[in-house]
């Protein structure tokens, strides 16, 4: 009988190994990257990850600097958002996949989905970024970029952030 009791905790711990195993392997399969638009990803946002929390990718649509019009898709992971900033010039958001949160300062936030467009003006202090379950892309045009500069701020709180995802629920 003993026998046969340390066979079965043997295959009881293999078995265990082995769910393991796998829920690493689907939690790893997760952390992909969606396809969400058929516009490019990009690459990781190193150069701006200061002001983001969480991952976002840029993908830059536009070079020709004659034309003046410069546009990127931005797509970021569940929770990313970027700090309060603002642009001298200001700015326009095309969304092109997921579900996404922008907010004004001192205003509701605005629950954001396929084919909406902001439109920001010069000056005007806001954030944008994923909702905390989806993954979310948009297009951001930059406007009058010969005086446009971004101006960044403080990070979203979480708190700030979490009171605009409750307010999609209501």
């Amino acid at each position: 009988m003993k026998k046969n009791g340390q066979k079965i905790l043997m295959i009881a711990c293999y078995l265990a190994a082995m769910l393991s195993c796998n829920n690493k392997k689907a939690e790893k399969m997760n952390t992909e990257i969606p396809k969400i638009s058929d516009f490019p990803t990009g690459e990781e946002n190193a150069v701006y990850a200061q002001y983001f929390t969480g991952k976002s990718y840029l993908a830059t649509l536009t070079t020709n600097k004659d034309l003046n019009v410069p546009m990127a898709n931005i797509t970021f992971e569940p929770g990313c958002r970027n700090n309060w900033h603002r642009h001298t010039g200001g700015q326009i958001l095309i969304v092109v996949g997921g579900e996404g949160l922008y907010q004004e300062r001192g205003k509701r936030s605005r629950h954001l989905q396929l084919g909406d467009v902001v439109e920001i003006a010069a000056h005007v202090e806001h954030w944008h970024g994923a909702t905390a379950n989806s993954w979310f892309s948009h297009i951001g045009i930059t406007c009058n970029p010969t005086i446009n500069e971004n101006v960044w701020l403080e990070a979203v709180t979480d708190k700030v952030f979490g009171e605009a995802n409750d307010q999609i629920k209501k």
